[in-house]
């Protein structure tokens, strides 16, 4: 780090390693993920399984049957795939991909990105990051670096800079994704397996000048919050510097972990956290596990991403069993905050820019719970405890706060006491459960912290008490 005219940062992971993690991304616990593009038009894509789980039975298979519907164009060069004999039945088969862009500019035309951030911050989000360019290679905003393989392959419309502003005035922040390692039109390679997927980041310098106009454009223009990168970068650009010019424009952003140049050869990481690329060498503010979350509380910061269901663009086969019911959502959602992670929840649009009701409903019901609850979430930090369960075996997760641990159980007791082994609290303490008057009556016994609680009230995905002073722990 530096003082005076001289940028604050070097160009250099350890300069840039100096870049403290700022109070608003550890507090904020929550963002909303869009991705939205032509692909949203077709919107389809196989169901059943999660492409975690497919990758377990090999990467070609995966790929073949792959749940993400932001992935179509992919999908569409397996002649066997579902996705093929869909898209041949409802488009036929000599229908490009790239027509779907029409379909996408026309649809967009009359969108309106208030009814989003109102939606976003009735969910409790605190910060939106939006897809400006997926692999497809199409950008969400009229760039002045046209893709030189496909000219018009770009919105009329700012989509980015309309949503940016919705955004901030509902009192949220902006972020943008950006897919930096893949973009089709570049590499017309369909990606089959991971080795695949290496081969497919464009390595020319055209690429790594394109790809870096857009970022900096990016940051220019929108001056975002978040620098979500995606699938690496390529290794003639200079990530270290960009991150050093944009700390320059956005003193308290964060940069993901996806802007790795080297990849871990041979790594096949079947919980699907990184895609086997290597973000060691590189300089990163969070990491960024994908359907998966941590075994244990970490002390730097992290952020899991996922879709209401099993893709991150809109997929109208998805039923309601494919997707989260609210309870599962935060329990979730409570497990990742008291392990120090923040959740990147995503919502897939239609191709016009409407949020089916079985993604708002979902994000309605987090919201509603948060409305209780939040002060156990938001703010908070991870206790020297993150997990425990109840004597009837129900888990709990702990967060902290100034002198107060809130001890969050996941689910509704069985029972009007519940008992938390290895938990004794001070004689003076005072126990509440949020969203309900008055403290509740305890005992510290040899088998742990026992709890009366109030009579029945509304049912509840999970139940929040805060403990003043924190309590003490006790091992058996």
């Amino acid at each position: 780090m530096y003082d005076g005219d001289v940028p604050r940062y070097a160009p250099t992971k350890a300069s840039l390693d100096e870049h403290p993690v700022p109070s608003w991304f550890a507090d904020a616990k929550l963002g909303i993920f869009v991705h939205w593009g032509p692909y949203s038009v077709p919107g389809w894509a196989r169901t059943g399984a999660a492409l975690s789980e497919l990758a377990k039975q090999g990467w070609e298979k995966a790929f073949a049957n792959n749940p993400y519907a932001e992935w179509y164009w992919n999908t569409l060069a397996f002649p066997e795939s579902a996705t093929r004999a869909h898209h041949d039945a409802t488009y036929g088969p000599d229908f490009p991909y790239e027509r779907f862009a029409e379909h996408f500019r026309a649809a967009t035309r009359d969108w309106s990105p208030d009814p989003w951030a109102q939606l976003f911050a009735r969910a409790g989000a605190r910060y939106v990051v939006l897809t400006t360019k997926h692999h497809d290679g199409f950008l969400l905003w009229p760039s002045a670096h046209r893709s030189p393989r496909m000219r018009d392959w770009q919105s009329e419309r700012d989509l980015v800079g309309d949503l940016a502003r919705s955004v901030r005035a509902s009192g949220m922040r902006m972020g943008l994704y950006y897919s930096g390692g893949i973009d089709w039109p570049f590499e017309g390679r369909p990606v089959r397996d991971i080795a695949g997927l290496v081969k497919a980041i464009p390595q020319d310098p055209d690429y790594a000048r394109y790809a870096d106009a857009h970022w900096r454009e990016l940051i220019e223009r929108y001056a975002p919050s978040v620098l979500w990168n995606d699938i690496g970068y390529p290794k003639a650009a200079e990530p270290l510097r960009l991150m050093a010019d944009y700390y320059e424009r956005v003193a308290d952003g964060v940069v993901n972990n996806r802007f790795t140049t080297r990849v871990a050869d041979g790594v096949v990481n079947n919980r699907f956290t990184t895609f086997g690329f290597d973000a060691s060498e590189q300089h990163h503010d969070f990491t960024t596990p994908e359907y998966a979350v941590l075994a244990a509380a970490v002390p730097t910061k992290w952020e899991a991403c996922r879709g209401v269901g099993n893709s991150f663009g809109w997929n109208r086969a998805e039923t309601a069993d494919d997707l989260l019911s609210v309870e599962k959502l935060v329990h979730l959602f409570v497990d990742v905050v008291a392990k120090n992670g923040n959740l990147l929840l995503n919502v897939g649009p239609t191709g016009d820019g409407s949020i089916p009701w079985s993604q708002a409903e979902r994000l309605l019901g987090l919201g509603g719970w948060l409305d209780v609850n939040g002060e156990a979430i938001f703010g908070t930090r991870p206790w020297i405890r993150a997990a425990a369960a109840t004597g009837d075996g129900q888990p709990v997760r702990f967060t902290r706060k100034a002198d107060a641990v809130y001890a969050v159980v996941l689910g509704t007791p069985p029972r009007a006491s519940i008992r938390i082994p290895g938990l004794a609290a001070h004689a003076n303490a005072k126990i509440e459960l949020l969203g309900r008057r008055g403290p509740l009556a305890f005992t510290n016994s040899a088998q742990g912290l026992e709890l009366a609680l109030p009579g029945p009230g509304p049912g509840s995905p999970a139940l929040a008490l805060r403990i003043v002073p924190e309590p003490v722990i006790r091992e058996p």
